[in-house]
């Protein structure tokens, strides 16, 4: 079970952070749908080349401020 919860509408501005600090991610390897967010932590060590706490720590990073566009 994953230790976040990203709704389709917050997960379409974490999208946009995403790849606004990783460049090289596309709208295609950044799918995800409600639910997924294991399937996603796992995705994104592999496209980032990062370990599961890093990946994690940015996500909810993220997430705290919505709003706001930086990483």
């Amino acid at each position: 079970m994953a230790e976040i919860s990203i709704t389709n509408k917050d997960w379409a501005r974490v999208k946009i952070k995403l790849q606004r600090k990783y460049n090289h991610l596309t709208d295609e390897q950044l799918q995800y749908t409600e639910g997924g967010e294991d399937s996603l932590v796992s995705n994104l060590m592999e496209l980032v080349n990062r370990d599961r706490n890093y990946v994690l720590f940015t996500l909810k990073k993220a997430l705290v401020n919505i709003d706001n566009n930086r990483l």
